[in-house]
């Protein structure tokens, strides 16, 4: 038996063995094979699946949370703004508030020291009335202690009447 040249006997049986060992490969071990890696490209299709669902969701819970950051942002500027709107509301208030305690303390200070100065003056008149009936007084006495400085006194009055 020469290997270069196989006899036709060998080439049949070695077709035969093949084929036998294909017909059982075929039957018993093919479609156990095909079913599993089906099976390993269902799961790899559903794990793709999964990933792209899962990357979609994060996508959205992103884009959610930016929103919801942005909101956020919002919300907080514009409780800063009313709360700085209060404060200067407040400020501005209190100066008005102020200063109409202050005018109202100048225009009370005005009206004592008025009261006071016609008090005053009041004071000062009577004072000097008292004062220059007293000196008149003291002068009538002693210009008019005599008769005739009293005749001449009551001459002089009625002269200047008189004339008026």
């Amino acid at each position: 038996m020469d290997l270069i040249s196989p006899s036709s006997g060998l080439i049949f049986w070695q077709l035969f063995g093949f084929l036998a060992l294909l017909f059982i490969l075929i039957k018993f071990a093919w479609k156990p094979m095909l079913a599993a890696l089906e099976e390993r490209e269902s799961t790899i299709d559903n794990a793709l699946k999964a990933a792209e669902q899962a990357r979609n969701e994060m996508a959205n819970l992103k884009a959610e949370n930016e929103k919801l950051l942005a909101e956020a942002r919002l919300e907080r500027d514009t409780i800063l703004k009313k709360a700085h709107d209060a404060s200067a509301k407040m400020i501005e208030e209190a100066k008005e508030e102020a200063n109409k305690q202050g005018a109202q303390m100048i225009e009370n200070a005005k009206a004592v020291i008025e009261t006071e100065k016609k008090a005053a003056l009041a004071e000062v008149k009577t004072q000097v009335a008292t004062l220059t009936l007293e000196v008149t007084e003291k002068l009538l006495r002693k210009n008019l202690s005599d008769e005739k400085a009293q005749k001449d006194l009551v001459d002089g009055f009625v002269n200047e009447l008189k004339l008026n």
